[in-house]
């Protein structure tokens, strides 16, 4: 690869919230582990005054991807055990939270914007979780047919179920390592 001087890259960057979600995740351990397994899951994101102008025309949207900081995560990892095997992955092939930068990605249903408030089901996100960005999920752009899963491909979707509704299911011994406490 040839080296070419470009800008400098910063060293640090920084971001504000522009919101913060309310959800009825209060426990880590509770938490679906995607947006897909946390079907009547509600919460709310507050987007902060400053910043409501930008929601116009926001609630002709059915789902919108909310970016976050995992503002619980402690510790960075570069190998973890995801929840669906007992393998270790590179942390950059799974959405464990113990990440470099420590930004969450969910996609969740937009039930309603009132003002500056946006009503959501499918939230698989802690409570007081600070809100980087909101974007809106859209069918013609974020669709993709010719995808691979990865190290995912072999996995039962029984398995993914039973694993990713963790609120509905009992922690067991052997699961506890699995606890996404675990990763933080």
């Amino acid at each position: 690869m040839n080296e070419t001087k470009g800008p400098a890259i910063p060293t640090t960057i920084r971001y504000k919230p522009i919101g913060i979600l309310r959800s009825e995740h209060r426990e880590l351990s509770h938490i679906p582990i995607q947006p897909v397994y946390a079907s009547g899951c509600k919460g709310e994101v507050e987007i902060f005054a400053d910043y409501e102008e930008g929601l116009q025309d926001l609630e002709g949207f059915s789902h919108i991807y909310l970016l976050y900081h995992f503002h619980e995560a402690k510790t960075t990892r570069l190998t973890v055990q995801p929840f669906l095997e007992d393998a270790l992955h590179g942390i950059f092939a799974t959405r464990a939270p113990c990440r470099p930068n420590p930004i969450g990605l969910s996609i969740v249903r937009l039930l309603e914007r009132r003002n500056n408030l946006l009503l959501l089901d499918e939230v698989d996100i802690l409570d007081g979780t600070p809100i980087l960005d909101v974007k809106p999920f859209t069918s013609r752009f974020d669709n993709r047919r010719d995808t691979q899963d990865g190290w995912q491909e072999h996995i039962a979707e029984s398995t993914a179920q039973q694993r990713g509704r963790r609120q509905a299911m009992q922690v067991s011994a052997t699961n506890a390592k699995r606890n996404w406490k675990d990763l933080l």
